[in-house]
């Protein structure tokens, strides 16, 4: 019997990791963006990714302006309330440039999986998810796991995203999408930060032809990629003018079925049930190390 990757292991523990950090909500609250504040939120890669979800969100509830950057070039000069640093390993070589460059009188909250990390020590206040690190290089089940405490946070609820969770571990992979030659991803809202972080799974994982995009953008040029043999995956609702315009193309459409947080969970399995058929490690891509360090 083939051994089962530590992705799939990490992802398959998403639910449980997700609970754990929601009864921590109460001790880290303090730590984390107070209504009003000025915000900016860094990351790199995945954590960009949830970056942007976070702070889309975190507008449209009305809690204040979030502006989410790559660090590497986050305009850290300008004057913000808090600086809020997503970064799992905390060693990531733009993380640590920004916050050393960033106005000293901002507030710094790290959030990351390695308790007494260069990121944590840089930071005024600091919230480990220790138990949702991961061994894989692939990011699964930490970002989501952080994203999930920030969307309570925020007031979001995440009791579907829980329930639809355990579905999208349980589901059959669609065939369609594990035979497609193509897959692109769209997204709404804070749902486009996840769109983007599914495909990037995909391309990571298994190397695939993979794109990204908002709903309303995707007409304005990136639909000429569809076509029969390929599929479009949105994580927010289509409207049915763009639906049909898709399935005119002969791209196979998936619109969601479940919470965009547990479309995510399904795409990490799509991306690593790829990566098995083509014959890769899912968990150690080629090119790719758990912390990018520049020398």
């Amino acid at each position: 019997m083939p051994r089962t990757s530590l992705t799939s292991q990490e992802i398959v523990s998403q639910p449980q990791c997700w609970e754990s950090a929601l009864s921590q909500l109460p001790a880290h609250r303090a730590a984390l963006p107070a209504q009003g504040e000025h915000v900016a939120v860094i990351g790199c890669g995945t954590s960009l990714f949830m970056a942007q979800a976070y702070a889309r969100l975190r507008e449209d509830r009305g809690h204040g302006p979030t502006d989410a950057y790559p660090a590497s070039v986050a305009p850290l000069h300008r004057r913000y309330d808090r600086i809020l640093a997503l970064t799992r390993s905390g060693t990531t070589t733009e993380v640590l440039a920004a916050l050393a460059a960033a106005d000293p009188a901002t507030r710094v909250t790290t959030i990351t999986a390695v308790a007494g990390s260069p990121a944590a020590r840089a930071a005024h206040d600091v919230i480990v998810l220790a138990g949702a690190d991961e061994r894989s290089v692939v990011q699964t089940r930490y970002p989501t796991t952080q994203l999930v405490l920030l969307l309570a946070h925020l007031g979001q609820p995440v009791e579907r995203a829980l329930r639809d969770a355990v579905t999208a571990l349980g589901a059959p992979l669609d065939p369609v999408l594990l035979q497609a030659e193509q897959l692109t991803f769209l997204g709404e809202g804070w749902h486009a930060g996840l769109a983007h972080e599914a495909a990037l799974k995909v391309r990571e994982a298994a190397a695939r032809w993979t794109e990204s995009y908002l709903v309303m953008e995707y007409r304005h040029g990136p639909i000429a990629v569809a076509g029969p043999g390929r599929a479009v995956w949105s994580l927010s609702p289509l409207p049915a003018e763009l639906a049909d315009r898709v399935e005119a193309t002969g791209a196979y459409l998936r619109q969601p079925r479940l919470d965009p947080l547990a479309e995510l969970v399904l795409a990490q399995r799509v991306a690593v049930r790829l990566a098995e058929d083509a014959g890769r490690n899912p968990d150690r891509p080629a090119h790719l190390t758990r912390s990018v360090i520049l020398a």
